[in-house]
Parts: C-alpha cells; structure tokens; sequence
C-alpha cells in the first residue's frame, strides 16, 4: 500500500509520498514513489504512484523510454501544457493495461494503478491531476485543491478541514506531515521515509526535494504535538447531557 499527496495553493505545489510497498511481520519493502522530471529548465513536472508496483514502475519506464528516443507522442518535455502531460500519463497507464489486463485478470490480479501529475510550464498556469487506472483523469480546483491516492482515509480529515488554496507552503507541509503522521499510525503499510517536493509558483529553478527520514526530529516532534493537542482538546468537550 501507498499513500501520495498532491497539494495545489497560490504559492505553489507541495507534493509527499511514503516509500513503503510491502508491510508484513517479516517482510517490509521501500520504494520510491515520487518521480521528478527537470531535465528541461522551462518545466518541472511531478509524478506520484499507487497501485499495483509492476504497473506504475511500467508506466514510468514507458515515460522514461519517450524521453530517451525523444518521441514526440509522449515525450512529456514536448508538451505544450500540463493537460497535454496528464494525457500523455493516461495514454501509458491504457498501453500497459492492454499489454498485461488480460493476463492479470487471469491470475485473479486487479489493474490497480493511479498517479497524481503536477507540474508548471514556463508561461503556462500550474496544474494538478489525478489520472486513474483507466487512463481518465480529473483536475484539482479551488474547491478540492489536493488529490490523496493509496491509502487516503486515515489522513484526509485534516487536509479537508484545514487546506484551502490560500494555504502557505509551509502550513501545506505541516498539515501534510500530520496527514502522515495520523495515516501511519493507523496502517502499517505506509511508512517512512517520505518524499517531500515543493515547486513554488513561477519560480521553477527554486524547486525544493526533501528526504523525511526516521531519525528526523521535526516529524517527530510534530507527531507528539499533535497527539498531545488532540488529547488535551478532547478533554474539553462537553459530555453529552443524555447520557448518564
């Protein structure tokens, strides 16, 4: 299992994803789940996976391969917009389904695959997308401006309650890392280290990569404040009067 978050604010994009695969008593896997694309100084695009490993780590090759034969049908340092991205992202995640989807059916595995796509263009407006398993994909808004993939539910009340465009970056970092915090708590299957991205807003050449590793103090510290505070504002609710 994963769990990735996109974030889309005025100031820019915060992006976060676990590296753990595999949870079991005596089998844990890590792998990375964030993928960077920057070789171009004009853009800065970002990718995050979930899903079924062999799936998504196909359709970044699949990516990876364009760029190297420089094909311009889906080579994403061709596109134009970042609409022109996600499609070439939905049109990889469809190819892969029709080479493996019968064969995985056949040994009873879902196509289980989804990617959050975001990114600037120099000139262009920043964007964000969630692209399902089926290769459609949806666009972040004023209203809904983040997309949870993977492991969503234990981490999405409070980036529901406190994100809104307007969001500093560094109070999106903050209320992602609590979002992880919560989520790792309660599933095993999401763990450390996590991937930190941030691209500010027309500024493409300060694009920040963070590594959030075990020993890091701050997650830490911001996970014992959190769980204390929660208590602590527990304890101040009223008892229902009907109940005695």
């Amino acid at each position: 299992m994963s769990y990735c978050l996109g974030m889309l604010l005025d100031a820019g994009l915060v992006f976060m994803s676990d590296t753990r695969t595999n949870a079991g008593v005596d089998s844990i896997a890590s792998y990375r789940k964030t993928f960077l694309f920057d070789e171009k100084d004009d853009r800065r695009i970002v990718i995050l996976v979930a899903g079924n490993l062999a799936i998504t780590q196909n359709v970044i090759s699949r990516l990876e391969e364009c760029l190297e034969h420089d094909d311009p049908t889906c080579n994403i340092y061709s596109a134009t917009s970042m609409f022109d991205v996600a499609r070439i992202v939905g049109s990889a995640v469809r190819d892969v389904f029709k080479e493996e989807g019968e064969a995985l059916k056949a040994h009873g595995v879902e196509f289980s695959a989804s990617f959050i796509v975001g990114g600037q263009i120099a000139g262009r407006r920043m964007r964000l997308f969630n692209v399902y398993s089926a290769g459609n994909f949806v666009e972040a808004t004023n209203e809904t401006p983040y997309f949870q993939i993977g492991e969503t539910k234990y981490g999405k009340p409070i980036i529901k309650r406190v994100l809104t465009p307007r969001t500093s970056i560094p109070e999106a970092v903050k209320c992602g890392l609590v979002s992880f915090d919560s989520t790792m708590n309660a599933n095993l299957s999401v763990g450390l280290p996590l991937d930190l991205t941030i691209i500010p807003r027309d500024q493409l050449g300060l694009t920040e990569s963070h590594l959030i590793a075990e020993d890091d103090p701050y997650f830490s510290n911001i996970g014992k404040i959190w769980g204390e505070g929660l208590r602590a504002l527990f304890a101040t609710l009223p008892d229902p009067k009907w109940v005695r």
